[in-house]
């Protein structure tokens, strides 16, 4: 039997990289080689568990990465940008995992559109950050990070991203107001959100590793689903035995929430909403099925997640 090509995985104990790793690992054709800054984290360790091996690595530090990209075939690649949230930081990690690949045979790299292609920095319906960006985690990736990897010439595929449903568990799971019903507040109106389980990433991210003389050098859109807010409240409320009435914020509102990241998010769902056909006819749900037969709807994965939903 011939040795296992060896998939290195950034982040691998965040959302994406997770689902990445353990996807693999399910799958079996690939070796994972977890990246973490903790190897000894309860996450790093419950990968070890499943049979990956743990590696420690610094998106600051390029030996690091070099040594632990050393020897695999393949990279998934994926920024933290709510760890810091930093243009100037993501552009340096981005420089470094792309220094560090080199010599690899296949980079999925994890990216987003600029969406200074549809709203430019003079237009004021929503506030411009760091002077030059609207929506710095996606305008940072379309609009200066994939070209980086383009000039360095890495044989890289581009999955751009959707909203991972994971994110519907706690902080914008529905609240419960001062009369006992729960409500959701998703600032998004009447228009459509793409989303897809952080199950699927994983199972899509295989797909593309498995096939790449058919997706090196392409960018694949992922996304299961397309659901207004209504339908995203008709989810909760059949999973949650109870009524979950979606009562949409505004953008404004949303961004005087307060918290670290209200204005980037709140520019994120201005622009979902504004500019629906920016984003959905680049996330088609046909294509993104066909790769993960076993996709999830909202229904089934917030079912398959009950005990993890926080309701406020």
């Amino acid at each position: 039997m011939s040795e296992q090509k060896i998939i290195a995985v950034v982040g691998a104990t965040g959302v994406q990289g997770g689902a990445v790793s353990r996807a693999l690992l399910a799958d079996g054709e690939f070796a994972v080689r977890a990246l973490t800054r903790s190897v000894d984290s309860a996450g790093a360790q419950e990968l070890a568990a499943l049979g990956a091996e743990v590696v420690a690595a610094d998106l600051y530090d390029v030996d690091s990465l070099r040594k632990a990209f050393d020897g695999a075939y393949g990279a998934y690649l994926v920024t933290p940008f709510f760890t810091h949230l930093s243009a100037a930081k993501e552009l340096e990690e981005v420089g470094n995992l792309v220094t560090a690949a080199a010599g690899l045979q296949h980079v999925v790299w994890s990216t987003l559109e600029d969406t200074r292609e549809v709203i430019s920095l003079d237009d004021d319906r929503m506030p411009t950050l760091d002077e030059k960006y609207k929506v710095p985690h996606f305008d940072v990736k379309g609009g200066e990070a994939d070209a980086l990897f383009e000039k360095a010439g890495l044989p890289t595929t581009y999955v751009r991203m959707s909203f991972y449903w994971n994110n519907m568990l706690r902080d914008l799971a529905p609240r419960r107001g001062e009369d006992g019903t729960l409500s959701l507040s998703l600032p998004m109106g009447d228009s459509k959100i793409s989303g897809i389980a952080g199950e699927d990433i994983g199972k899509a991210v295989v797909s593309v590793l498995k096939r790449p003389s058919e997706t090196i050098g392409q960018t694949i859109g992922l996304g299961t689903e397309h659901l207004t807010g209504e339908q995203v409240a008709e989810a909760f409320s059949a999973v949650l035995g109870e009524t979950v009435k979606y009562e949409p914020l505004s953008h404004n509102g949303f961004r005087g929430l307060g918290f670290p990241a209200a204005i980037e998010l709140g520019n994120m769902f201005q622009y979902y909403t504004e500019f629906p056909q920016h984003i959905l006819s680049r996330r088609e749900t046909a294509q993104t099925r066909s790769i993960v037969p076993t996709w999830l709807t909202l229904k089934e994965f917030l079912a398959a997640h009950r005990e993890e939903i926080v309701v406020g």
